[in-house]
This record gives C-alpha cells, structure tokens and sequence, in this order.
C-alpha cells in the first residue's frame, strides 16, 4: 500500500510540475515577444490568462507543505505564494489602471524565469529521481538576482496602486453594516508594503542557507 501511495504521490507531483512550468513558460514568451513588439504597456494583456492560470495553480502548494507531500515548510510557502496571489488577484487583475506599468513586465519575466527553473527542476526530480547539476545551480542561483528585481517590482507596483485603490474604495467594508466590522482595502495595502520590509530579507536569507546546504550537500556527492 505504501509503495502505491508513493508512486501515486510521484506522478502527481511531476505532472504537477510540468503542467505549471508549461503554463510559465507561455507566460515568459508572450512577455518577451509582446515587450519587443509592442512595449510594455501591452505586456499584462497579453500574459493575462496564462499568468492568472499558472500563478493561481501554486495555491495548492501550500496544501502540499501542510499535508507533508512536499519537504518545504509551511513558513516558507506561505508568504511566498500568498504575496504572488495578492499581486496577481489584489492588485493587476482589480485595478487595470497599473496594468500599463513598465514594472509589470519586470515583474512577470522575474517570476516566469523563476519558476520555468523551479518546475523544470522539480518535474525532472520527480520523474527520474535527480536533476542536471547545472539546473540545480540554477535554481539556487538565479534567485540572487530575480528575487530582488521581483521584490522590486512587486512593492512598486502596490505602491502605484494606492491612489486607485483609496479613490475606487474596491473591497472595503464600511460601517454600520450586519456583520458590525469594517474592513479598509487601502490600510491593507499599506500593511502588506510594511510587512515587505522585514519579510523580504526574512525569505532572501532563507534562501541563502538553502543554497549554501544545497550546492554543498551536491559538491559531496
């Protein structure tokens, strides 16, 4: 039985990954080709659908780390994929008005590079058992220079939201009302930009150690 639940395990966790990485990649080359034929402005129109798909699929991931089907914590997970959905949901998909910024592209080429690393990675794991050696430096290198540029464009573009989201007053919840609580979409988001200031360096180090314990434990084998 345990041997079934295993290999089912690892099926799933491949078709997963590779089902995903499709999606990223579609996302990296209409956000290339887009940004050469017709400018940034044209960028979120055009990896859209693509981007809501393959970024909203990474919710399950935080299901995967609490049921133990995956070796990432929870702590980790968590923020990372809640951030994303925000940015993806919470803000580009509710405020066409920030779809136009030069940011969205940094944005959506620094989390496709990653993530057509990350599910390649872990796709080719699961499959055979191991990766390539170069794909691994790749997936605990590259993060070194995506993660600040995707950090980056993420803050920028909450912080060039503000203005829309205080005028439009979308998702608040105003007083009195049945339910006796209020909720200020705004003040949200101001509160999710000050938990970006110790939360970045939070997962940016964690991500060293898990690059230092990588890389060495790949050097001893």
């Amino acid at each position: 039985m345990a041997g079934i639940l295993a290999a089912a395990r690892r099926v799933y966790l491949t078709l997963y990954n590779w089902i995903v990485f499709y999606g990223w990649l579609k996302v990296l080359y209409l956000s290339l080709t887009t940004l050469k034929q017709s400018g940034h402005q044209s960028v979120y129109s055009a990896v859209e659908t693509p981007l809501l798909l393959a970024q909203s699929a990474a919710a399950v991931e935080i299901l995967h780390s609490l049921i133990g089907l995956v070796r990432s914590p929870v702590s980790a997970t968590l923020p990372q994929v809640s951030s994303r959905l925000y940015l993806t949901w919470g803000i580009l998909y509710s405020f066409p008005e920030i779809r136009t910024h030069f940011l969205v592209s940094s944005l959506v080429i620094s989390w496709s590079i990653t993530e057509i690393i990350r599910y390649s990675f872990f796709g080719l794991k699961e499959a055979f058992g191991s990766a390539p050696g170069w794909l691994l430096w790749l997936r605990y290198s590259t993060f070194l220079l995506l993660y600040p540029s995707g950090i980056t464009s993420e803050v920028g573009l909450i912080y060039s939201a503000l203005p829309y989201i205080l005028e439009s007053d979308k998702y608040s919840l105003r007083m009195p009302n049945k339910w006796n609580f209020s909720f200020d979409y705004y003040y949200n988001a101001v509160l999710i930009l000050g938990i970006y200031v110790p939360g970045s360096p939070h997962m940016y180090g964690y991500m060293l150690g898990q690059r230092k314990k990588s890389l060495s434990k790949a050097k001893r084998e």
